[in-house]
C-alpha cells in the first residue's frame, strides 16, 4: 500500500533541483501526484505530494538526505491518504492597489475572523504599467465555512479595503 508524503524544499536556485529530487521519488517507485513550485528572491520553494510504495518509505528518506547539500533543504511529512470534504463555498479573492504593509495582514485578519480556510494565496509587487506606482497585487483561493456568511465576509473585506486602499473583487468558484 501506498504512503502518502507531503515534502517541502528550500534551496539557492540552481538548474536541475527539481530533476533530483524528482529522479529520487522515482528511484523509490514514488509517484509525484502535485506541486507547486517557485523561484523567490533567489531562493527555489516548493512543496509536493507524493506516494511512495511503505517498503521503499525508509530507503527515500535516506535518499533525499543524501541530496541536502549545497543549501538544499528538504522536509518530509506523513501526509493524510484520505481527503477531507470539504464544506462551504469556495471562492476566489484578488487584490489590488497601492503597496504598504499591513495588507496581507488586514486581509487576512478578516479572513480566520470569519472562519475562512486559506488554500492558496499568490502576491507580487510590480510597477503600475502607466504610472510606474508599485502596486500590490494578490490572489487567494478560499475556502469558506459551511455556515459563513459571504455577503458579510465581503462587506467586511471592502470595509478593510478602503481604508487600505486597495481594490477586492470577492467570486465564487464553480466546483
Amino acid at each position: 500500500m501506498p504512503v502518502p508524503l507531503v515534502m517541502t524544499i528550500i534551496s539557492p536556485d540552481r538548474t536541475g533541483l527539481v530533476e533530483s529530487v524528482a529522479r529520487v521519488v522515482a528511484q523509490h517507485g514514488g509517484n509525484w501526484l502535485e506541486s507547486r513550485m517557485c523561484r523567490l528572491g533567489g531562493e527555489f520553494a516548493g512543496i509536493l505530494r507524493i506516494e511512495v510504495p511503505a517498503e521503499q518509505q525508509s530507503a527515500l528518506l535516506a535518499a533525499l538526505q543524501t541530496l541536502q547539500t549545497g543549501g538544499l533543504q528538504i522536509l518530509v511529512r506523513d501526509a493524510p491518504s484520505a481527503n477531507i470534504a470539504a464544506t462551504g463555498k469556495q471562492t476566489r479573492l484578488e487584490i489590488v492597489g497601492g503597496d504598504r504593509p499591513g495588507i496581507v495582514r488586514d486581509i487576512t485578519a478578516a479572513l480566520a475572523r470569519a472562519g475562512v480556510n486559506v488554500e492558496e494565496f499568490t502576491s507580487e509587487v510590480t510597477s503600475a504599467p502607466m504610472s510606474g506606482e508599485i502596486l500590490f497585487k494578490a490572489s487567494a483561493r478560499l475556502q469558506l465555512p459551511g455556515r459563513g456568511d459571504p455577503a458579510a465576509l465581503k462587506a467586511d473585506l471592502e470595509k478593510i479595503a478602503a481604508d487600505l486602499l486597495v481594490d477586492v473583487s470577492f467570486a465564487e468558484l464553480n466546483r
